[in-house]
């Protein structure tokens, strides 16, 4: 039986993806509150929440790994404001509110932000 490979195209190709991705992570990371497309903003909660992850266990390899995707500014957010703020929480550092259609092409909005 043919199965489907999980996540959404988004209209471009791997590498671009992937750079969207870091791109919208970084935003979300520093302004914690961002406006996209729904598809881009479900695309981004399980990168983000990884990445929130790697940042609460505060080590050298987790380090490593987010300075692979981030600059040194951001790596030092992560680990000193955003990492401690999750500590006791097990997962879930997102929220996706869902809007109205874009009036330009139709797309339907959403607000994802970092919970609180």
């Amino acid at each position: 039986m043919r199965k489907l490979k999980k996540g959404r195209k988004l209209s471009r190709k791997r590498n671009q993806r992937k750079a969207l991705l870091r791109i919208l992570a970084r935003a979300l990371f520093l302004r914690e509150k961002i406006k996209t497309t729904e598809a881009k903003a479900k695309e981004l909660r399980p990168f983000a929440e990884k990445i929130i992850t790697r940042a609460k266990k505060d080590d050298l390899n987790s380090l490593r790994i987010l300075a692979k995707y981030f600059s040194k500014d951001l790596v030092k957010k992560l680990i000193a404001e955003i990492g401690p703020r999750y500590k006791e929480r097990k997962g879930g550092y997102t929220r996706i509110i869902k809007l109205g259609p874009r009036h330009s092409d139709g797309a339907r909005m959403a607000i994802i932000e970092l919970v609180k």
